[in-house]
């Protein structure tokens, strides 16, 4: 009888998401809102509360990341990924400066104390990789100028995730500085051994794995990948990042073959992962904490906003794919549920978890409607601030070296 509930419960999921995908495919909109309302239809305190299928859709939902970041990983190479982190590392600090002191100063304001300001300040900095890398494969954009800004910032996020974590961990269990040093050393020696082996033997990988029957092809790079992960996050690395570093690693034809035999799984697993994090929010504890969520909310929205803009700036992309990259960024999601949630075990602020995930899930929905609207409402500001300009033409305004390259051109192996 279990079986068969959970059949019918997890059935009805994905059929439901199906529907709401064709939905928003009608309405050229990225699905993930509606399927977090779908989980908070079903999750607790919802109208249909699931029981049978909600391990699985656990499961379910840290698969979906990882293969998200594995698509990620997919579309650049090793060198790709250490010359864009050579450029872009100021745009990480400045990214860290402008989303993590927001958060830092709301939870001093509200009197929880410093050990709650670096969890707050932590929650409010890391964008959402999954959620980001859904809405940019929604809307076309893996090949835009700005992609290698935008996955710049994101790898900078997750790589310092592999610093902030031991941290925090520390702090919040009250540790020794010589038990917490161990276990960030460890942290750092994990990322950095994964990074030089994705960099220096990522030809052997590939030929490693390399199959012409794409179901060995499939079992071997999906093997490789959930293995990796797993190592990474049990040694107190994220499994986002190691799923990143195994498409890093790969290139050539294997990588083209496991993107087309991967995009379905992705985005089954990617959308349980949205529907988990709706399941896991009881919606009777929004509504106190919704003014000051909503409020750091707008704050770190428009702080992400400036971040990619400047980046973007900085790395030459033409005045539309900033704000492209800045409003792609605005989203947050499971790192910032898991930030707040190790702060919530240890005891340390009761309404810390409540405020975090109202936070989360302003910006995870308003997220998509960042990505696909900051850009014409900044041009149609800009063009209600200055009516009376004559347009520019080609005759009287001959392009530039930057703008002779469109902003849609192919960057990494896009």
């Amino acid at each position: 009888m279990h079986s068969a509930v959970f059949l019918i419960e997890f059935g009805a999921i994905i059929l439901g998401l199906g529907l709401l995908g064709r939905v928003a495919g009608r309405l050229k909109f990225s699905p993930i809102p509606l399927y977090l309302l779908a989980g908070l239809a079903f999750g607790t305190g919802g109208l249909l509360p699931l029981g049978a299928s909600e391990e699985f859709v656990a499961i379910g939902a840290e698969i979906g990341v990882i293969l998200l970041l594995l698509m990620l990983g997919l579309e650049y190479t090793a060198s790709d990924l250490v010359s864009n982190l050579k450029t872009q590392y100021p745009a990480g600090l400045v990214d860290f400066t402008l989303n993590a002191v927001p958060g830092a100063v709301a939870a001093l304001l509200m009197g929880w104390g410093p050990v709650a300001a670096v969890v707050l300040a932590g929650v409010t900095w890391i964008s959402s990789s999954g959620v980001v890398a859904k809405v940019m494969g929604d809307l076309g954009r893996l090949g835009n100028r700005e992609t290698p800004v935008i996955l710049s910032i994101l790898v900078l996020e997750d790589l310092a995730m592999a610093v902030y974590l031991p941290i925090i961990t520390a702090l919040l269990a009250g540790v020794s500085l010589a038990a917490g040093s161990a276990t960030l050393a460890i942290a750092l020696g994990v990322a950095g051994a994964v990074l030089f082996v994705a960099v220096r033997y990522g030809r052997l990988i590939s030929r490693f794995v390399s199959s012409d029957d794409p179901e060995k092809l499939l079992l071997v790079v999906l093997g490789l990948t959930l293995l990796v992960a797993g190592i990474a996050q049990q040694l107190q690395v994220s499994a986002a990042v190691g799923a990143f570093l195994v498409g890093i690693a790969l290139s050539g034809e294997v990588a083209e073959g496991t993107h087309t035999l991967l995009s379905p799984l992705r985005d089954l697993f990617a959308a349980v992962f949205f529907v988990f994090f709706g399941l896991h929010t009881d919606p009777a504890s929004i509504p106190p904490v919704l003014l000051p969520a909503l409020a750091l909310a707008v704050v770190t929205a428009l702080t992400k906003i400036a971040t990619g803009y400047w980046a973007a700036k900085r790395a030459g992309v033409g005045v539309k794919g900033r704000w492209r990259a800045g409003g792609t960024l605005v989203a947050r999601g499971e790192f910032s549920i898991v930030i707040a949630g190790l702060a919530v075990t240890a005891g340390i602020e009761p309404a810390m978890g409540p405020l975090a995930t109202a936070y989360v899930l302003i910006l995870v929905v308003i997220g998509p409607l960042t990505a696909r609207y900051t850009e014409p409402v900044a041009a149609w500001v800009s063009k209600r601030r200055s009516p009376d300009e004559p347009r520019p033409t080609a005759t009287s305004f001959p392009a530039g070296p930057h703008e002779a390259v469109p902003d849609q051109n192919p960057a990494g192996r896009a």
